[in-house]
């Protein structure tokens, strides 16, 4: 087992990362972005267009926000061209203000410094590799045969079952648990809570049982394996394969309370938010959505760039890239209560309906 050991007082004397300013010409230059404004202009960190300061950077990208961008007392504000006109302050123009100011704003953010070496609270196995670049954090658990690559940070009390990996760069902000056979790739970002290689959901009913049957769990055999830049929200849970691995590929984002469960296949660059669930089976595609509280039944694929919009439900294949959605919209509950009376009589209605088009078309 490789590695050194930090104590306490290290963590204490810790320090947030360097934090400079920066003027505007040296953002337009280093983002390759047009300035419009005195170049000499120095920002120390950002804000919202209502309440930014001289000394720090906004940004418009909805037009929502277009008549808060008349009084905005942001040193500069990052737009696109046809706001530029709009703007009463400085300006950085951007193809895409959005991306712009979130590469500019990561800049800004202080995180605080991971001394490299073993907390002296870690438990670790004799079997384990530890990086000597990599940071291990207080009452963090390392399994037999698990791999902990260079510069990887492990926050307090995390824990890393048997024969796991985390691979270089990669960060568990804290309370994380890697069960078993779980491969992280490089730089990846997982946050409190998440559990990931968990067992799946596999039962069978067993007639034969006495008392009328009764559940029989099957083992869960496969790993879990998540591709480089992938980000795993806070408590969201992502279980192992019955028999192969479940898979997210390359820069998937998962948001807080994500249910993942076994075998499903995530292409590379898709985005899920808050309260998704995919049962097991299912493949996702590349570069696809799925709104809050969405769900993807099992043994369905969705094909790559599709969409799916917030709390609607998934029950056949997508073959085809575009934007989905189910369920009722919000109404006045009156009228909600008048639909779902009518609702039952559906099936009613469109027989009778069917039956005056057959009578009229025999006219």
């Amino acid at each position: 087992m490789a590695g050194c050991r930090y104590n306490d007082r290290s963590v204490t004397e810790s320090i947030l990362s360097a934090h400079s300013t920066y003027s505007l010409a040296e953002l337009a230059e280093r983002f390759g972005l047009t300035r419009h404004g005195d170049p000499a202009i120095r920002l120390d960190g950002v804000g919202t267009l209502a309440g930014a300061g001289p000394g720090q950077l906004s940004f418009l990208s909805n037009s929502k926000y277009t008549a808060q961008l008349a009084a905005t007392r942001a040193g500069v504000v990052v737009l696109r061209e046809e706001d530029l006109a709009s703007c009463p302050v400085a300006a950085l123009v951007a193809r895409d203000p959005y991306v712009a100011y979130a590469k500019i704003a990561a800049l800004f953010e202080r995180l605080p410094a991971a001394p490299p070496g073993i907390h002296a609270s870690a438990v670790v196995a004799a079997s384990a590799t530890v990086s000597s670049s990599a940071s291990i954090g207080p009452c963090c658990v390392i399994g037999n045969g698990a791999v902990i690559g260079d510069g990887a940070v492990l926050g307090p009390h995390c824990i890393i079952g048997e024969d796991c990996t985390v691979g270089a760069q990669s960060r568990l902000v804290a309370r994380v648990t890697l069960v078993t056979r779980v491969t992280l790739g490089k730089r990846v970002l997982v946050h409190p809570g998440a559990v990931i290689g968990s067992d799946g959901f596999g039962l069978a009913f067993d007639r034969s049982a006495p008392d009328h049957g009764g559940w029989i769990k099957l083992p869960q055999l496969g790993g879990v394996r998540i591709g480089d830049d992938c980000e795993i929200g806070a408590n969201t849970t992502i279980d192992r394969g019955a028999l192969d691995d479940t898979v997210l590929e390359e820069d998937v984002r998962l948001d807080n309370q994500i249910q993942i469960a076994h075998n499903v296949h995530v292409g590379a660059h898709t985005a899920m938010a808050g309260c998704a669930a995919v049962a097991g089976s299912a493949k996702i595609g590349r570069y696809c959505m799925i709104g809050g509280n969405a769900g993807v039944l099992g043994h369905l694929e969705l094909a790559d760039r599709v969409t799916i919009t917030a709390k609607s439900l998934v029950t056949h294949s997508i073959r085809e890239a575009g934007e989905y959605s189910s369920g009722v919209p919000l109404q006045e509950n009156r009228q909600w209560r008048k639909n779902a009376a009518r609702f039952k009589h559906l099936d009613e209605y469109a027989r009778r309906l069917s039956a005056l088009e057959k009578d009229n078309n025999n006219e």
